[in-house]
């Protein structure tokens, strides 16, 4: 139903925020990384302007609105909430702790020890998490499998990267929702001295600006 709401920042919380547009005050649920990204609020009369990407999750008991400082992490919290016996309360814990490139990176190198570090995440749901969205990565692969190769050669080239790092990174862009010919795009270019997720960061803004 809504995209994305962009206001007024009303009120903030380590939980929640208030966004006012339209004249209505929206009370969206926040992970601890949006709040962390969220600019501070200053006096009532001198409210900075926020955009906040949205889910809204409607149960038996009420409608309860999700928002996200990027769509990066709105990805990787519909992404978590497709698991099986992960809720958007899980979710948002997990992404309390990592943030969307660290969870990507979570993923795709079978961390399950950080995941289950989330408050209310064990290890069995760490598990299930990995297993499930690697399962569909891998499909994501036999897809695209000859544009991936051809790709990749390409980006291994010119970022001068090892194959399994190279692997690596796109593998937890596609986790965040870019399509693999997309996740190498982004890759191209970056600095070959940058760490891993230094490496998704980088990508992330170049995908972000395309």
């Amino acid at each position: 139903m809504f995209y994305h709401i962009r206001g007024s920042l009303a009120y903030l919380d380590p939980t929640f925020a208030v966004v006012e547009a339209g004249g209505v005050g929206y009370k969206l649920t926040i992970s601890q990384t949006t709040y962390d990204a969220m600019p501070p609020r200053l006096t009532v009369s001198e409210q900075p302007v926020v955009k906040l990407f949205t889910h809204m999750a409607v149960r038996e008991d009420g409608i309860e609105l999700f928002g996200f400082y990027t769509q990066e992490e709105l990805s990787a919290f519909k992404m978590l909430i497709s698991v099986s016996g992960v809720g958007p309360k899980a979710a948002m814990s997990i992404l309390s702790l990592l943030t969307p490139e660290k969870f990507a990176l979570a993923v795709c190198t079978d961390d399950k020890k950080t995941i289950s570090k989330a408050v209310g995440i064990g290890p069995k749901t760490a598990a299930r998490i990995v297993l499930e969205l690697k399962d569909k990565l891998t499909k994501e692969m036999s897809h695209q499998e000859q544009d991936v190769q051809t790709g990749f050669e390409k980006t291994a080239a010119v970022v001068g990267k090892s194959q399994s790092a190279l692997n690596d990174a796109i593998d937890a862009l596609t986790v965040l929702g870019y399509s693999r010919s997309e996740a190498m795009e982004g890759l191209r270019g970056i600095d070959p001295s940058l760490s891993l997720e230094d490496m998704i960061r980088a990508a992330l803004k170049k995908l972000m600006k395309a």
